[in-house]
């Protein structure tokens, strides 16, 4: 049996990944889902990244179950969102889908515990289903307004132009210098509903250093993984020094923080 693997992100997984149990510094929204699915995890286990609108924090434990792939999710109280070791350290389960606890796997179990259950559960062989379109450009004038579901979405062209990702707002702790990918305009995260240590809102002191306007939007205004979602109902619920020179105020829509940002 291979070990359990650790990964502060599932966006970059690689062939090795195939039939181990992860745990993830990652939301475990639908599309991280997808994702699991995609590299095909034997069993994953996610932040819940504090739930959040619609359930989305933990989206990914119903589209696996659909797979019968085994997935959990630790409270974001518990550990670091973007930091693996942490959330296996002292990681707290929250959230189990059908597939794992009929292996043994339930709420209230360390992560270790959970990831070790997992381990006799099968490996998925089969196709993920299409994820439907992650990346959009809202807007092209007067900036560019792009909104990606995961800020590993962000293209090289993409210097400039304002982003909302679906992303969390956490610091990836083997990248603890990463904001985003460019040199962007401003930056949109979602703050997985602050958790441990603040965890969910660190990136913006890196975009800071960066001279990016940055912000996170509530948890509980805009579903996680899901940029249009930040664009369309999210509410600013932290801010960086830059973003409060540009004028942006927590409470503010994030259609006002792109035009704030526009000027």
């Amino acid at each position: 049996m291979q070990p359990v693997q650790v990964a502060d992100s599932i966006t970059k997984l690689g062939p090795e990944s195939r039939g181990t149990v992860l745990v993830t510094g990652s939301h475990g929204g639908s599309y991280c889902g997808y994702l699991a699915a995609l590299a095909g995890l034997r069993g994953v286990i996610f932040n819940d990244a504090g739930v959040g609108l619609d359930g989305a924090g933990i989206g990914a434990l119903e589209y696996l179950q659909r797979l019968g792939i085994a997935a959990a999710a630790v409270a974001h109280t518990s550990a670091r969102i973007g930091d693996g070791a942490d959330m296996l350290a002292r990681g707290q389960i929250r959230h189990c889908n059908a597939t794992a606890s009929a292996l043994g796997c339930a709420i209230g179990q360390t992560c270790q515990e959970t990831a070790e259950i997992m381990q006799r559960g099968k490996v998925f062989e089969g196709d993920a289903p299409t994820y439907e379109e992650t990346r959009k450009l809202l807007r092209e004038a007067p900036v560019r307004v792009i909104a990606c579901d995961s800020a590993s979405l962000v293209q090289p062209d993409d210097e400039d132009a304002i982003i909302i990702t679906g992303s969390h707002g956490g610091r990836l702790a083997g990248r603890p210098d990463y904001g985003l990918a460019v040199q962007a305009r401003g930056g949109v995260f979602n703050d997985a509903g602050g958790g441990i240590d603040m965890a969910g809102i660190q990136r913006l002191e890196i975009l800071d250093k960066a001279a990016v306007p940055a912000v996170t939007v509530d948890a509980m205004t805009a579903r996680i993984g899901d940029a249009r979602s930040a664009w369309e109902s999210g509410i600013i619920s932290h801010i960086n020094a830059h973003a409060a020179k540009r004028g942006v105020m927590v409470g503010m829509t994030v259609p006002t923080f792109a035009e704030l940002l526009s000027l």
